[in-house]
């Protein structure tokens, strides 16, 4: 990432929690039609049913399918119940359309916030139910803070269900600790390069460095025969992980976000390589959106041009 970009990068980051300038937004009649239309690429809506339909789409496609309903930082009991509902509610849909897909979401979406315990009690009545309709679970990673909180959540779980993963953020120093203990667990590990802003001296800025840092730790996964999502959507580095044959492994899948690089995974679908869409819904779009621009800045462009033409056509915009 050129030196620009990465201020560019940085100052989104520093922006995407400021809680005034999201009201703003989303209160502003004049700029939240406009935004929404930019935002429509990367969410799929506001409801379930229009993330369900979008996965359905993209599963008859050939593509594998995440589904998350967005939020985190959920701190009152009844937010934390509300979301947990709307998950339970979201594995249901998804095995009643016989679809072997993925949930994914935030601890602190449903209980980290309030107490260890809350999180775990409906992390486990969320495993429970995704086990009854043949549906896996993706705990996402947050800023470096909730680490430890997260990966003790989750191998208490893992305990007792297999079908619940858990990502790591490569760029953060202590993870290739973390990577070596999870290698010992069975669910699926999601390997992301990290999208938070974080103190200097914890964390590898995104250099050659981590791109090395990157495929040593598929390279250790693919070693330890563990299930893996690829999810990148460095070209650079999906290509040297391809010419070294281990997107062909069959624990391996290639994981893009939804309106990000849809032309690079269709190519690698159609180079059989095993191929997953993250798709979100919800109205708390604001953060995820901004974090997507800040991690791949080229993404401001197209987010700019979605605002300004009129189409909000999903599939006229993400050619799959």
């Amino acid at each position: 990432m050129l030196n620009e970009e990465r201020r560019f990068s940085k100052a989104l980051k520093s922006i995407a929690r400021d809680q005034e300038l999201k009201a703003y937004f989303q209160n502003s009649k004049e700029l939240f039609p406009i935004f929404i239309k930019g935002a429509n690429r990367f969410v799929a809506g506001e409801t379930r049913t229009e993330g369900i339909e979008r996965v359905i789409n993209l599963y008859n496609k050939g593509y594998r399918v995440s589904l998350e309903f967005i939020g985190e930082n959920t701190t009152s009991l009844e937010e934390c119940m509300l979301a947990k509902n709307e998950f339970k509610e979201l594995i249901k849909d998804l095995g009643y359309n016989q679809m072997k897909a993925t949930v994914s979401f935030d601890l602190s979406h449903i209980g980290m916030m309030i107490s260890d315990e809350v999180a775990f009690t409906n992390l486990e009545e969320l495993a429970k139910e995704a086990q009854q309709h043949n549906i896996q679970l993706m705990i996402s990673m947050e800023e470096s803070q909730k680490t430890d909180k997260i990966l003790s959540l989750y191998k208490r779980i893992s305990k007792s269900f297999s079908n619940v993963g858990i990502t790591l953020q490569v760029h953060l120093k202590r993870s290739s600790i973390d990577l070596n203990g999870l290698l010992k667990t069975s669910g699926r590990i999601r390997l992301v390069k990290g999208a938070y802003q974080e103190s200097e001296g914890i964390y590898i800025p995104r250099t050659e460095e981590l791109n090395k840092r990157y495929i040593e730790f598929v390279s250790m996964c693919i070693d330890s025969n563990h299930p893996l999502s690829v999810a990148t959507h460095d070209e650079n580095i999906l290509m040297d992980l391809k010419e070294k044959g281990f997107l062909y492994n069959s624990n391996v899948e290639v994981e893009m976000l939804d309106g990000v690089r849809p032309d690079l995974l269709r190519s690698l679908k159609e180079d059989n390589i095993q191929t997953k869409v993250y798709v979100t819904y919800g109205s708390e779009w604001y953060l995820y959106v901004v974090h997507r621009i800040a991690e791949y800045p080229p993404n401001i462009y197209t987010f700019i041009s979605d605002m300004i033409e009129q189409s909000t056509n999903r599939d006229k915009i993400n050619t799959y």
